[in-house]
């Protein structure tokens, strides 16, 4: 199918005469109308979109979608025109996927749809900014992303498996764990089994199956979906805000141990049609927002262009090297209404970015096996099971087989190996952690890239020797993006008996639960006693039985909790005495009152002193963020924000 889109001030059409005896449209459209502020789409059905009318149908919409988010508008007519090929379908074939072109946008847009086989007088008003006139061509092939652009004509991918010791397995696209001998197929999991399916055979999940996650956030009052924003983009709840902040201050302390220099650069850019063009090709970014003139601006995908821009105006020699620049700012896609979904793809997502140059292409896979290590370690205290993937040009491969194989030892699993016939994008080499959810699907986290053409397009430079030399970049997410990293901790805890988050990212760390009302003042000294170590501890104190309460703290997927009666407050004196000595300076025992803790990971009551307790938190958050309490200490004074 050929599409050309006009951004239009107005269009206004008449049909006039028949174009061909029984080819006319006469029923079910108009023979006149006009619409205002539209999109024309000028349409011509090729024979081939014939093989799979609904796929051309699907593709095309896509295409007009992306157009009118791009240029935000909703009405759209879709005006008949043979003129764009030369290999026209048959007419009842033509009007068939035109029907269905519009049924398939109805809802979302206002449709004016001329008249298949007529001739008419029309009159259009181009806007006449920039990319006010585009062009599109849609076959009916079906993918994954619902792309349906012309095919590339590249040869596939071949793939292995790599094992540790830097042993090899050839993975055929069919049955391809099966064809492993039975040594080989002993040492794949589960997880790296699924990331096989998905990437080699290509057997996904249903996408009609929702994501385990989408429930799981919104029962635990995490995150919500705004419907009076841009396709329905996040908002973030108290205890999913909790969360988010603490893998920011993470991911932050990460970047700057690791000798990353935090910078802040612009959302947008002004780079000009062609620079916007040549950047989405190099990118993949595909998100514009147009100024009242009609000037387009880039809005980023990462941190790409803000660090290359500051790279290329600082003075940087070869003693710099490795220069890491790191920021965590919130970058766009240009993601389709119907593929946003959950935490995975979402348009607006918040991405943590370390840009590194490095002398030369040795050093730069030093770097990235460094920050592969980097993005391992992210996992263990994400409490994450990462499966490995490993992407390079065969160029790439054919130079460095060893090194790439050896990458496996690092991380202590078989590695999935992808050898792309050539390069694509700006990267030759790329390193990929995945989570698998309940489904069986990946969700991809961390990821490594060597780039080896950007700091030249971009003028990225250094001096060495009395000369100028373009530095190999590394590209790295050490935890991928927030919403993602979310998304797989609770694919994770839905895969689990008992689900549960990480200790240092529970908004609840530890709940009180008193028996009584006469039990409610002992309750919050404890409370307030935790609170002061920076252990996020609240009290259930709500006019509801015992054991409705202990549910909701089940619920909550609170990581320790404690039912308070008389037998806990029996010292309540002695140790109601020892607090106000604390508040006063002195050091609190801690000793003097033994509680039974219900510890969620352990399925199973244990006794505890109260300096037990507050070592056992602080035991499981180490050194990783202490953030404080979100919501207030009494759980009758908290609002709903999701229902459940």
């Amino acid at each position: 199918m050929r599409l050309l889109f006009v951004h239009s001030d107005h269009l206004e059409f008449e049909a006039t005469t028949e174009a061909g005896e029984g080819v006319a449209e006469t029923e079910g459209v108009p023979m006149a109308g006009r619409m205002e502020d539209c999109v024309t789409a000028f349409v011509s059905v090729e024979t081939g979109d014939e093989t799979d009318p609904d796929a051309a149908v699907a593709n095309a919409a896509d295409e007009l979608r992306d157009v009118t988010d791009r240029l935000n508008t909703r009405n759209v007519v879709l005006y008949p025109h043979a003129h764009l090929s030369d290999d026209l379908a048959d007419p009842d074939a033509a009007k068939t996927v035109l029907r269905k072109l519009k049924t398939s946008l109805d809802g979302d847009y206002e449709v004016l749809r001329a008249p298949f086989g007529w001739y008419k007088s029309f009159e259009v008003a181009c806007k006449g900014h920039p990319i006010s006139e585009l062009s599109r061509h849609v076959t009916p092939e079906r993918d994954e992303d619902g792309g349906g652009a012309d095919p590339s004509g590249c040869a596939p991918s071949d793939w292995k498996l790599v094992f540790r010791g830097g042993e090899t397995a050839d993975l055929p696209e069919t049955d391809a764990i099966d064809s492993l001998d039975d040594e080989d197929a002993d040492r794949v999991g589960d997880d790296m089994r699924a990331l096989v399916a998905d990437e080699v055979e290509g057997e996904t999940a249903s996408a009609d199956e929702q994501p385990s996650h989408v429930e799981l956030m919104r029962e635990q009052e995490l995150v919500g979906r705004d419907e009076s924003s841009d396709a329905g983009t996040l908002r973030w709840y108290p205890r999913g805000k909790l969360i988010r902040d603490s893998l920011a201050e993470y991911v932050d302390d990460l970047a700057v141990e690791f000798g990353g220099m935090p910078v802040e650069t612009p959302a947008m850019y002004d780079l000009g049609v062609r620079a916007i063009r040549e950047h989405t090709e190099a990118f993949g970014e595909r998100q514009y927002r147009f100024e009242s003139d009609g000037r387009p601006m880039l809005l980023r995908f990462a941190a790409c262009v803000g660090h290359f821009s500051v790279m290329r105006d600082m003075q940087v020699s070869e003693s710099d090297l490795p220069l890491r620049l790191y920021e965590l700012s919130t970058s766009f896609r240009r993601e389709r209404r119907d593929a946003v979904a959950g935490l995975k793809r979402q348009r607006a997502f918040t991405v943590p970015d370390i840009h590194t140059a490095t002398r030369d292409a040795e050093r730069a896979k030093e770097e990235l096996r460094a920050q592969a290590n980097l993005a391992l370690r992210t996992g263990d205290d994400l409490g994450l099971n990462y499966e490995p993937a490993i992407r390079v040009t065969r160029e790439f491969y054919e130079g460095n087989a060893a090194w790439v194989e050896s990458l496996a030892d690092d991380f202590g699993k078989p590695a999935l190996l992808e050898i792309l016939p050539e390069r694509h994008r700006y990267w030759s080499a790329k390193v990929e952690f995945a989570t698998i959810d309940r489904s069986g699907r990946p969700v991809e986290n961390p990821t490594v890239e060597l780039d080896v053409e950007s700091a030249e397009r971009f003028g990225v430079e250094y001096s060495a020797d009395d000369e100028t030399r373009h530095p190999p970049v590394l590209h790295c997410s050490p935890t991928g993006s927030i919403e993602r990293v979310l998304a797989a901790l609770l694919e994770t805890a839905a895969k689990q008996e008992t689900p549960r988050l990480p200790t240092w990212l529970s908004p609840t760390q530890v709940r009180f639960v008193p028996v009584g009302d006469e039990h409610v003042e002992h309750c919050d000294a404890l409370a307030d006693d935790l609170t002061t170590a920076r252990v996020r501890a609240d009290v259930d104190e709500r006019d509801e039985s015992v054991g409705e309460r202990i549910a909701t703290a089940e619920t909550d997927w609170v990581p320790y909790y404690v039912v308070v009666g008389d037998r806990e407050m029996e010292d309540d004196e002695v140790e109601c005495g020892k607090m106000e000595d604390e508040r006063e300076g002195n050091e609190l025992d801690g000793d003097a009152e033994t509680l039974k803790v219900t510890v969620r990971d352990e399925g199973e009551e244990r006794e505890m002193t109260v300096s037990e307790l507050k070592s056992a938190v602080l035991d499981d958050i180490g050194d990783l963020p202490r953030k404080r309490r979100y919501l207030p200490k009494h759980v009758s004074k908290r609002p709903r924000f999701a229902e459940r």
